[in-house]
């Protein structure tokens, strides 16, 4: 148990939930103490050796503890043992880690008797709170449910873990664009406008608008211009000049952008020198249909890379897609559907639709792989489109980065507004945090795609229900 019984640093009891979502966790409390309860270190170890998605955060977390204990006496993980010289950047923590043995606790400790795991973690943080009084100690987890029952069992302070939370409230989220009201040159109080090949570049003062950011996009009312921002200093701003028509005659696989969204997104996932899209919004709004032309214009028209690889995040199925019949294409047909009917949207004009999707799937080279087996991977020269990314919590999407190498283009979509994750928020979601961490990367672009085109049906449902 920790040693300090002080107002000025708190007491922090991790979920187990806490420690899959970022298995480093434990070191990011700063000067604070940070108790791990045995019956998550019994969690882990169940988790561990499954073949969970998550198993190998639980290894990882693991790991680490076991290096920052493996010198400890057992008083010494009871009393807590220095985090300093851990982690990495400013916030490096100062205070300690220790286990508190929760499987010994005597009847008369605990407020919750029967014997299941969320039960006795909360046992330990009100034990905690009653034993370091007026000292704040505070559960941190992602269960919601689980944060009501400690509130309701009387623990004052219960929290979500936040650290790699960028943003308080989605509406802050960066569209990857900004409109200006009016028209756009009458905000530019000064110009200078030069010409590389066929393309114009304008510099105006960086303070036309606010917080800009490289591979953002200018709108205006006029829907006569448009522009992107290609580079910036302290006080200036470099815009190619898109034009607002140019922009939105672009077309590939044979698909047009039906707004300036499309538009927007079909030039950032064309563009070879974006190795990164982001694609949000709505459902019936075009993300997997634009991404999925873009990718076949590029790889059967263009030549420009080799393959294209679809995966999503398949939780369901990743205990059991080693054991069912078939290849790993065919086990994931039904979790990318969205893909195959998108083709068939493609084709729908061929004569022999059936036979010309075969073809181009085969030309292409679309191979269907799940997010589950794509560790320890290197793709080259490839569009990835990863599918349903609101799902997936940071470190997950990170892995997947991780895998891209030389040549190879990331195209991450989904709707954040449909997370299936029992311990996903909006603003706690991957897609979320990916989106604000890579706007300032000049090899990535993100657009929000706020208009929805599927059918008039799937937009009045969007809009009303």
């Amino acid at each position: 148990m920790p040693k300090k019984k002080s107002t000025d640093t708190k007491i922090y009891v991790l979920d187990t939930n806490i420690l899959l979502h970022e298995p480093h966790a434990f070191l990011s409390f700063k000067e604070h103490d940070v108790v791990v309860p045995m019956t998550v270190l019994e969690e882990l170890d169940y988790i561990k050796d499954s073949k969970k998605d998550v198993a190998r955060d639980a290894r990882v977390s693991i790991r680490s503890m076991e290096d920052l204990l493996h010198d400890a006496t057992p008083e010494d993980m009871l009393a807590g043992v220095s985090l300093e010289g851990m982690g990495a950047g400013e916030n490096k923590p100062s205070g300690a880690l220790s286990i508190f043995a929760d499987l010994n606790m005597a009847e008369s400790q605990q407020i919750f008797t029967s014997n299941e795991n969320d039960n006795r973690i909360i046992n330990v943080a009100l034990h905690l709170q009653k034993t370091y009084a007026p000292q704040q100690v505070v559960l941190v987890t992602k269960d919601l449910n689980m944060r009501l029952k400690a509130k309701g069992a009387g623990l004052a302070h219960v929290e979500d873990y936040r650290t790699d939370q960028l943003i308080s409230d989605i509406k802050y989220l960066s569209k990857g664009f900004y409109k200006f009201e009016g028209n756009f040159w009458e905000k530019v109080k000064s110009v200078e406008s030069r010409s590389e090949g066929r393309d114009t570049i304008h510099t105006v003062a960086r303070n036309v608008m606010p917080d800009p950011y490289i591979n953002e996009y200018l709108l205006d009312d006029s829907h006569q211009f448009a522009g992107l921002i290609e580079g910036m200093t302290e006080d200036t701003l470099e815009v190619l000049d898109l034009g607002y028509e140019r922009l939105m005659g672009r077309h590939a696989w044979g698909i047009s952008p039906k707004n300036i969204g499309q538009a927007m997104a079909l030039h950032s996932l064309l563009d070879p020198h974006i190795d990164l899209v982001i694609l949000t919004g709505p459902a019936g709004s075009g993300k997997t249909l634009l991404a999925l032309a873009a990718a076949l214009e590029m790889v059967v028209e263009k030549n420009m890379y080799d393959k294209i690889i679809v995966t999503r995040s398949t939780p369901e199925i990743a205990e059991s897609i080693g054991f069912l019949p078939g290849t790993e294409e065919e086990k994931m047909a039904p979790w990318l559907a969205a893909i195959t009917d998108s083709l068939e949207v493609l084709h729908k004009h061929d004569e022999n639709a059936k036979s010309s999707m075969n073809y181009i799937m085969e030309k292409a080279n679309i191979q269907f792989k799940s997010v589950n087996f794509m560790r320890g991977r290197s793709i080259q020269n490839a569009i990835v489109i990863l599918d349903e990314s609101q799902n997936l919590t940071a470190a997950q999407l990170k892995t997947i980065i991780t895998r891209c190498g030389e040549g190879t283009k990331l195209i991450c979509s989904g709707n954040l507004a449909q997370i299936d994750s029992n311990y996903l928020s909006a603003v706690t979601s991957g897609l979320t945090y990916l989106v604000e961490r890579f706007k300032n990367f000049s090899g990535s672009a993100t657009i929000n795609l706020d208009g929805v085109v599927r059918s008039r049906l799937a937009e009045f449902a969007e809009q009303e229900l």
